[in-house]
């Protein structure tokens, strides 16, 4: 999630993330994203297994700002807004 391009970046795991996305968006929850405004995704990987997909969350949350800048603009250098197309 992000609050807008190259704004304040917030990584999360979830097994719906549709459901997350919408809570986050709309400020269903309070914290961090809502605090930071971070309401768009523009990132995200699946996983079959909610273990790997908290081994693959913790490496990202210990990278630098500049790796994980990469790995949006990888699979998204517009910085679009992805969940429109989730549902």
């Amino acid at each position: 999630m992000a609050s807008r391009r190259n704004g304040t970046l917030y990584t999360g795991v979830t097994s719906g993330l549709a459901r997350r996305v919408y809570e986050h968006r709309e400020g269903l929850l309070p914290g961090f994203t809502r605090q930071y405004g971070c309401k768009l995704l523009v990132w995200y990987e699946a996983y079959n297994l909610m273990t790997e997909a908290i081994d693959r969350e913790k490496r990202i949350k210990a990278g630098s700002r500049k790796q994980k800048l990469a790995l949006i603009e990888a699979m998204n250098p517009d910085w679009i807004d992805l969940y429109p197309g989730l549902a």
